[in-house]
C-alpha cells in the first residue's frame, strides 16, 4: 500500500492527500512509465545523460497549467538540446497533442500518466481525492539525481519558474 501524506498541499484552499513517497533533492529520481502523444512509452531512462526539467500539472486544459506550460516552452527555447523538458499530466495523450498544436508548443514534450499513474505514485504527487497530479517541478541531473524540487503548496498557484530555470542552468 502506497504511503499517504496530508498537510503538504491544498486544492482551492482545501487540504488534499498525496499518495506516494516524498522525493527530495539529492534522492535518486524514481523511474516512471508514461506515454507521449503517439502512445509511445517514455521513462526516466528515455532522456538518460540529459538534464531533465519535469513540470507536473493537474490538467493541461486549465488556466494555470496552460500558463505554466507556455512559460516553460518559451524559456526552454534558450536551453541547449541536452535538456529534456517535459510536462506531465493525467490528460489523455490526444488532448495533450491537440492542446500543443493549438498553443504552438514545440520545445516542451507533453507526457501522459493516465494509464498507470506511474509518475504520480513514484514521485508522491497523485492527489488521492481527485486522481490528478499535484503541481510540481523537478530538475533531474545527468546522473539521475533530483537537483531541484518544488511542490506548489496550493495547486491553483504557479511555481517559481526562475528558481527551476536557475537549477537547470547550474547543471549545464
Amino acid at each position: 500500500m502506497a504511503e499517504k501524506r496530508t498537510g503538504v498541499i491544498t486544492f482551492k484552499g482545501n487540504a488534499v492527500t498525496l499518495v506516494g513517497p516524498d522525493i527530495n533533492v539529492g534522492d535518486a529520481a524514481p523511474d516512471f512509465k508514461v506515454v507521449d502523444n503517439g502512445l509511445q512509452p517514455v521513462t526516466l531512462e528515455s532522456a538518460k545523460g540529459k538534464v531533465q526539467l519535469i513540470a507536473v500539472v493537474p490538467s493541461i486544459d486549465t488556466g494555470v497549467c496552460d500558463t505554466m506550460t507556455r512559460k516553460f516552452n518559451q524559456d526552454a527555447a534558450d536551453l541547449p538540446e541536452n535538456v529534456a523538458v517535459y510536462t506531465i499530466s493525467v490528460d489523455l495523450p490526444f488532448a495533450q497533442g491537440r492542446w500543443c498544436g493549438n498553443a504552438g508548443i514545440e520545445r516542451v514534450k507533453t507526457l501522459s500518466d493516465y494509464q498507470e499513474r506511474s509518475f504520480g505514485l513514484a514521485y508522491g504527487l497523485l492527489i488521492d481525492e481527485l486522481k490528478l497530479l499535484a503541481r510540481a517541478v523537478y530538475v533531474v541531473d545527468t546522473e539521475g539525481k533530483v537537483a531541484y524540487r518544488e511542490i506548489v503548496s496550493e495547486v491553483t498557484s504557479e511555481p517559481d519558474y526562475q528558481a527551476a530555470l536557475n537549477a537547470v542552468k547550474a547543471l549545464l
